[in-house]
């Protein structure tokens, strides 16, 4: 009879620790859902004071410039020339070797998936004879060769076409 009343006992503890349990994670649920609303409000607070009207962060990202347009009667001559002058500079900036060592170099480098290495030139004579305009498509597009494969714009979509022409153009320097 004792091991009975020692089952009861037992079932019992169980049960009150149970629902000791459930209590306390619905306490701690609420206390939570009190203090969001405030963690909230602190929060939207300390970034209103950071980032409001008040904090001068308009007038540390305002424009340091303005553009000139061609309907504006008061554009001079110089500003034109400075604005043609910006934009040609800005396309002969493009270093094909330092995006070449920055990326291509991983696959033409070694030779990996069939890419010709740079210096070989057998490796690049056919490509070459082929024009500046294929080499051009096939590096933009990418290509599926007998040899290897060559991703669009070599795996990085982020470049421009001028800026893989103008890595192509390295390459082939370095291969004719």
């Amino acid at each position: 009879m004792s091991s009975v009343m020692s089952d009861q006992a037992l079932i019992r503890t169980v049960s009150w620790g149970v629902i000791g349990g459930i209590v306390l994670t619905l306490f701690l649920i609420l206390l939570g859902t009190i203090n969001a609303g405030d963690v909230n409000e602190r929060q939207r607070v300390d970034r209103n004071t950071r980032y409001g009207a008040s904090s001068g962060t308009a007038e540390r990202v305002k424009a340091v410039g303005q553009m000139n347009l061609a309907s504006n009667t008061t554009v001079s001559s110089t500003t034109t020339q400075v604005v043609v002058v910006v934009a040609a500079t800005a396309t002969a900036v493009i270093d094909g070797k330092k995006i070449y060592n920055g990326m291509c170099v991983a696959c033409h480098g070694a030779g990996v998936a069939g890419a010709p290495r740079v210096g070989d030139k057998g490796a690049w004579a056919k490509r070459i004879d082929q024009g500046a305009s294929t080499l051009y498509a096939n590096a933009i597009n990418g290509v599926q060769g007998s040899s290897g494969v060559m991703p669009a714009k070599g795996g990085n979509p982020a470049l421009s076409d001028d800026e893989i022409k103008a890595v192509v153009d390295y390459m082939v320097a370095q291969s004719h």
